[in-house]
C-alpha cells in the first residue's frame, strides 16, 4: 500500500494532464480554424482567433500567396503545475476567397 498509492497519484496526475494537454490542443484547432478563414474573408485573422484561443494562446496568422496559414499556441500546466509547462499547437490553413480585398493577417 505505502509503494502503490504514490505510483497511483502519479498516474491520476499524468492522466489529468494528458487530458487537458488534449483539450487545450482541440481548443487550439479550433482557434487556428476560425482565424484561417477570418483572414481569408479579409477580416483580422488574429482577432478572431483569439476571440477562440484558450487562455494564454499565441495567434499567428501568415500570408503566403493565395493561402492563410493560421498557427495557435498554447501552454498546458504539468503535473499539478510543479514543472516546465508544454506548449500544444495547432496550424490551420485556408485559401484566399475570390473578390476579397485581400487577406488580412
Amino acid at each position: 500500500m505505502a509503494a502503490g498509492l504514490p505510483a497511483l497519484v502519479l498516474l491520476l496526475l499524468v492522466g489529468l494532464t494528458a487530458v487537458e494537454a488534449v483539450t487545450t490542443r482541440a481548443g487550439c484547432l479550433d482557434a487556428a480554424r476560425e482565424a484561417a478563414l477570418a483572414a481569408s474573408r479579409g477580416d483580422p485573422g488574429s482577432a478572431a482567433g483569439a476571440q477562440h484561443a484558450p487562455a494564454g494562446a499565441d495567434v499567428t496568422v501568415t500570408v503566403s500567396g493565395d493561402r492563410v496559414t493560421a498557427t495557435v499556441r498554447a501552454p498546458v500546466r504539468t503535473l499539478g503545475g510543479r514543472l516546465p509547462r508544454i506548449t500544444v499547437s495547432a496550424t490551420a490553413v485556408a485559401a484566399v476567397e475570390p473578390g476579397t480585398p485581400g487577406p488580412w493577417p
